[in-house]
């Protein structure tokens, strides 16, 4: 199978297709209602999206359907899967990648009117009940007595998941490019000892310097950026052994291994994962 041609790095940390569309971020959507407490609304881009960094006035809940959405927050990474969501506070300065070909939703919270919010990214369980509820917000002919009621059972319903899963990225001079390197590249196999003699460090200085800043060995957050990287790359169709090739597993047992221990689960159980 051809292997997608890759441009330089975007917004949302990968390296960009050329098909991608690059967006320049809203403050508010444009037909937002200053009456609403809850603003909700969707789109279907036909080719992977990118935003530029950018913040609302408003907290934002973002969630996908049949793909992945990929969002840098300063130095965190998150990559929201089927069945999440992605808590964006107030104010929060953020950049994304959508995958082509999927439903992409986003609701907007009146941070003065909510009886509660997130205080930092927060990664979001969409049980069905709270996705359906804020479709049925995204419709402006609801009445005001309909719309409170659904917008109370939101606040109800609106859950962190267990599993905030995100990559941390260094904000150590000394090892960033190390991280910058991978993220458009994930499948970049230098060694430890390779990666010491190109910055001129010692071994253990990189080690350090991973485990002081993201709690992680340096394979450790390796395999870590892989499992993000091989999620959008399956949403995008392409199959296990070819996600495993692109982001650096030579048998595509090794890459199963590391997305089982990364993830508690294998990726033929992702919905609609090719095989």
């Amino acid at each position: 199978m051809t292997l997608p041609p890759l441009t330089d790095a975007g917004h949302g940390a990968w390296r960009r297709e050329p098909s991608t569309v690059v967006r320049r971020g809203q403050s508010l959507p444009p037909n937002m209602h200053d009456s609403f407490v809850i603003f909700a609304e969707s789109e279907s881009p036909q080719a992977p999206l990118e935003w530029e960094p950018h913040s609302h006035p408003l907290h934002e809940l973002v969630w996908a359907r049949g793909g992945t959405l990929t969002t840098r927050v300063g130095d965190r990474i998150f990559t929201v899967s089927e069945g999440e969501g992605l808590w964006l506070p107030a104010g929060q300065i953020h950049s994304g990648r959508l995958t082509a070909n999927v439903e992409f939703h986003s609701a907007f919270f009146s941070p003065h009117r909510i009886p509660l919010a997130f205080e930092a990214p927060t990664v979001i369980t969409m049980v069905p009940l709270l996705e359906s509820l804020l479709k049925h917000l995204a419709r402006t002919d609801l009445g005001s007595d309909a719309r409170m009621r659904a917008e109370s059972v939101v606040f109800d319903v609106l859950q962190p998941s267990r599993a905030q899963l995100h990559l941390q990225l260094p904000g150590d001079g000394r090892i960033d490019p190390i991280a910058e390197i991978l993220l458009k590249d994930p499948s970049d196999g230098r060694s430890l000892d390779e990666w010491a003699q190109l910055l001129g460090l010692s071994e253990r200085t990189i080690t350090r310097a991973f485990r002081h800043t993201t709690g992680l060995s340096f394979a450790q957050w390796r395999r870590v950026l892989r499992v993000h990287r091989a999620l959008a790359l399956l949403s995008d169709g392409w199959d296990v052994r070819t996600t495993s090739e692109m982001v650096g597993y030579a048998q595509p047992s090794s890459f199963i291994a590391a997305f089982r221990a990364v993830l508690g689960t294998t990726p033929g159980s992702l919905p609609a994962a090719p095989q």
